[in-house]
């Protein structure tokens, strides 16, 4: 018999309404399942005593008969960097140890009040700088399959509670890949959304936002469970208004149109290549129609780092100043990187993306969706300089954006729907993932492609 704490949310939601097992049976299971891999690391906070409160109110509205949320009684976290009310959210740094939000962010209250239950903050690098999930503040993540390796970031701990059965739904947020770089690593499922579908007010610069909050699950079933509650516009945000077309579907009969995207400018792991080569040919087996293009997404990241470095200065650049001693030498570094460019550097970088936008508009007028890997090698060995050289299959492959994760940031400028999904494992039994992308608010086609290929991998 399965354990409750490795049910899917979909099995376990279920389960609940035929009161089969009780909300305060799936918070405990999912506690006793932080407390036996707590050496994993994955938790900035728990949050036991309120998730408990909460699961036996959620148990009394389920003996009451009373109408249940589509997420009634489901444990599910939060990572560190977006707002829960009453629960620390401290950014993964010292600097904001003390920091109880007021409200919770939008994602956070539209899971809350569809019923899931709040479990606790999961680990994060400080203010979400780096892929690895590290710092001086928390210490190291673990990658549940191999500790050798990195767990990916800046999802970190938040991809590894869902793998290990830590609540089966978490909420991340990506600015660079920081939903699907963990995702592939730990061999689970994470959606970086069209721009706006999930508003994410807490982004400073709503025009220019590049950061997107989004659901982590072990499969598609689970993260599509978790998007429908949290999708929908929001006023304040102003690339989430109704979006101006209807909402696409995968139809039973229609085969949809791939342009696979192997590489891009980059070094790729051989048994990465493999595994997406085989999982394009199983595509076609299912009817799909896949054929090779051409996009150079490399060149792109010097463009990235002026976004990233710039707002890192912006943001931080008074308590880097004030408070050095606190902050993490690797996020100081990006802090002060970002003094050396100027304003044309910053138009230049918003001339690229919308270069890139075209290109890839281009793309998808042909083609439904594009698939690729979601990294250009499985996990990396921990104790990497995030700052330094990478070597991919043994070559010198540049720096970490342009040499690890190429595939992922440039659809955080563009905002198109992006989702990794597990499809297979190296050699060494790290977890390789696949990469979708979609048409800007055709999130669930692309959640509908990715479920007939999940379960042609399975």
């Amino acid at each position: 018999m399965t354990a409750i704490a490795d049910l899917s949310a979909v099995d376990l939601a279920a389960a609940i309404r035929a009161k089969t097992i009780s909300p305060v049976e799936a918070v405990e299971a999912a506690l006793a399942r932080i407390d036996e891999k707590a050496e994993l690391n994955a938790f900035m906070a728990v949050s036991a005593e309120r998730a408990r409160t909460e699961a036996k109110a959620a148990e009394a509205k389920v003996m009451c008969g009373e109408p249940l949320g589509a997420l009634h009684g489901i444990p599910f976290s939060v990572k560190d960097l977006t707002n829960t009310q009453g629960v620390a959210t401290t950014q993964g740094s010292a600097l904001f140890a003390a920091n109880i939000p007021k409200t919770d962010a939008v994602a956070v209250a539209r899971t809350r009040a569809a019923g899931a239950i709040l479990i606790g903050k999961t680990t994060t690098p400080e203010f979400g700088h780096k892929p690895f999930t590290e710092g001086p503040f928390f210490g190291r993540t673990l990658n549940p399959v191999s500790h050798a390796h990195t767990c990916g970031g800046s999802s970190g701990g938040a991809a590894v509670a869902v793998a290990t059965g830590m609540g089966q739904l978490a909420l991340g947020s990506d600015g660079g890949g920081s939903i699907r770089i963990p995702a592939a690593c730990c061999g689970i499922v994470g959606l970086k959304a069209t721009l706006g579908a999930i508003p994410n007010l807490q982004a400073p610069d709503l025009f220019g936002a590049n950061s997107f909050v989004g659901p982590m699950a072990r499969d598609v079933a689970d993260t599509r469970l978790m998007f429908d509650v949290l999708r929908g516009p929001d006023r304040r945000d102003p690339y989430g208004q109704v979006p101006a077309f209807p909402e696409r579907r995968l139809g039973k009969d229609e085969k949809p149109r791939i342009g696979f995207l192997l590489r891009c400018g980059n070094i790729l792991d051989p048994d990465v290549e493999a595994a997406v080569v085989a999982a394009m040919k199983q595509a076609e087996t299912l009817g799909m129609i896949i054929e090779p293009i051409e996009l150079d997404l490399v060149s792109l990241e010097p463009h990235f780092l002026v976004f990233l470095r710039s707002l890192l200065l912006a943001r931080l650049g008074r308590h880097a100043a004030e408070s050095p001693k606190k902050l993490d030498p690797t996020l100081l570094a990006t802090i002060e990187a970002g003094r050396a460019y100027s304003a044309a550097d910053l138009c230049q970088a918003q001339f690229a993306r919308t270069h890139c936008f075209a290109k890839v508009q281009d793309i998808l007028a042909r083609f439904d969706l594009i698939a690729s890997p979601t990294l250009s090698a499985p996990a990396l060995p921990v104790g990497l300089d995030p700052l330094g050289p990478v070597e991919i299959a043994g070559k010198p492959a540049g720096t970490i954006r342009g040499a690890w994760y190429p595939y992922t940031f440039p659809f955080n400028l563009t905002g198109h729907p992006a989702l990794s999904i597990p499809c297979g494992q190296n050699a060494e039994g790290l977890p390789i993932g696949l990469q979708l992308v979609g048409r800007w608010h055709e999130d669930s086609y692309l959640l509908d492609a990715a479920a007939q290929l999940q379960e042609a991998f399975i």
